[in-house]
């Protein structure tokens, strides 16, 4: 579903240029694709950043 509404999103943006919304549809859903990527990588950085932190509490 997710997909869908950036497929929508991306191929509305695109047609307000003047063109069919067909590149735009296909950005919207390989950025969509991306986003979740990228957000799940930085929850992966912020719990490995906070145990590192918490090991160098425990070492003091």
């Amino acid at each position: 579903m997710k997909n869908l509404i950036g497929t929508a999103v991306g191929a509305a943006i695109d047609r307000r240029d003047g063109d069919s919304g067909i590149k735009g549809g296909i950005l919207g859903y390989f950025a969509s694709g991306a986003i979740k990527t990228v957000a799940k990588l930085g929850i992966l950085a912020a719990i490995g950043a906070g145990a590192v932190g918490l090991v160098k509490r425990a070492n003091r």
